[in-house]
C-alpha cells in the first residue's frame, strides 16, 4: 500500500479515539479517479479521516493525486480493499465488518468508493449495516463514471433530437428486457467481459445492428482510449484492439456526437438541436441525424 499509514490484516492499528467513543463512517464517492472531480465535501472528509477504507478504481487514483498535490502522505491510515475482476481481496462482508468495528471503536472513517456510493457501489448495504450496528453513518455523493466517462469522450447521455432518456446497467445484468430504441441511451458499467453477448442482445431489438456504440477505456487515466463502432461491429473491434477494463460502454445515437466518431456516423449536435427546437420555423429546420451513415470501424483512437 502506498501513501498514508498502512493498516495490515484489515484491523485498526493504534491511534484514534478510545474504544467506546462515538465514531463516524462516511461513504464518500471518489468520482472517476480525477482529483478535480472530487466534491469539496468529499475532500474535507478525506482530510479529516483517521482511517480510509479505499476501493481500487477511482478511489486509489484520487488518494495518489491528493498526496502528490500535498507533497506528503495523508495523515489517515489507509486500508486497500480494492477488487479486481474475478478477485475480491477483501470480501464485501469483511469490508462491512471492518467499517462496523472501526465505527464502534470511535474512529472517524471514510469508505472511499469509485464513482458514486449508490450507483453499483453497494453503498446502500454498507449504510444499512452500519445503522443496524448503531454506528453513525452518512453518504457523500460522487460523480458516477456512467456520466463522467462518456463526457470525457464528448458524449452526452441525452441531447435534443437524439436521446431523451438513459439507462445505466452492468454487463453482469440480463439486458434482454432493456427496451427502447437508439434514442434511449444505454450505459454499461463493468461490461467488457460480456460485450459480445450484450451487443448481440441489444441488436435484436429496436436499436438494430447499426446502432452506434462507444467504449471508453480508463476514463481520465493515462490509458484513456475511445473505440467507436456499432452493435454489429463493436465486439470484433474490441477483440482486435485488446479492449480492457475499466471501461464504460455507451449505446445509442448520442455516440454520433463524439469527436471520435467517424464521418459516416458523426452528426452536428447543434444542427440536430436546432432541427428539433419548437421555436425555430419549420422551413429553417433540417435534421442531419435523420439519415445515419453506414456502420464503420473507423473512429477508434
Amino acid at each position: 500500500m502506498s501513501g498514508g499509514r498502512a493498516m495490515s490484516g484489515g484491523r485498526a492499528m493504534g491511534g484514534g479515539r478510545a474504544m467506546g467513543g462515538t465514531g463516524l463512517v462516511q461513504l464518500v464517492g471518489a468520482g472517476p479517479g480525477e482529483l478535480g472531480l472530487l466534491t469539496v465535501r468529499g475532500l474535507r472528509a478525506i482530510e479529516a479521516a483517521e482511517v480510509i477504507v479505499a476501493d481500487r478504481l477511482g478511489a486509489r487514483a484520487v488518494l495518489d493525486q491528493l498526496e502528490t498535490e500535498r507533497g506528503r502522505p495523508l495523515d489517515a491510515e489507509i486500508v486497500d480493499v480494492g477488487k479486481h475482476p474475478g478477485h475480491h481481496a477483501v470480501p464485501q462482508e469483511g469490508i462491512i465488518a471492518l467499517l462496523v468495528e472501526l465505527g464502534r471503536a470511535g474512529r472517524r472513517v471514510v469508505r472511499l468508493k469509485g464513482g458514486d456510493p449508490y450507483v453499483f457501489g453497494r453503498g446502500g448495504e454498507e449504510l444499512a449495516a452500519c445503522r443496524a450496528a448503531g454506528v453513525d453513518v452518512e453518504v457523500v455523493p460522487g460523480i458516477t463514471s456512467a456520466i463522467s466517462v462518456p463526457a470525457v469522450a464528448g458524449i452526452p447521455l441525452t441531447h435534443r433530437g437524439l436521446a431523451t432518456a438513459f439507462t445505466v446497467a452492468t454487463g453482469h445484468d440480463q439486458i434482454a428486457e432493456l427496451g427502447g430504441g437508439r434514442d434511449h441511451t444505454v450505459v454499461l458499467l463493468m461490461g467488457v467481459g460480456t460485450l459480445a453477448n450484450s451487443a448481440t442482445t441489444l441488436a435484436r431489438g429496436e436499436r438494430g445492428a447499426g446502432c452506434p456504440v462507444a467504449i471508453v477505456e480508463d476514463g481520465y487515466g493515462a490509458g484513456q482510449r475511445v473505440t467507436i463502432g456499432t452493435l454489429g461491429t463493436i465486439a470484433a473491434q474490441a477483440a482486435r484492439r485488446g479492449v480492457r477494463s475499466p471501461a464504460v460502454v455507451v449505446v445509442g445515437d448520442v455516440v454520433r456526437l463524439s469527436p471520435y466518431a467517424p464521418a459516416e456516423l458523426a452528426v452536428d449536435g447543434h444542427a440536430v438541436a436546432v432541427a428539433h427546437d419548437p421555436f425555430v420555423p419549420r422551413s429553417a429546420r433540417h435534421d442531419p441525424a435523420a439519415s445515419p451513415g453506414a456502420p464503420s470501424e473507423k473512429g477508434s483512437r
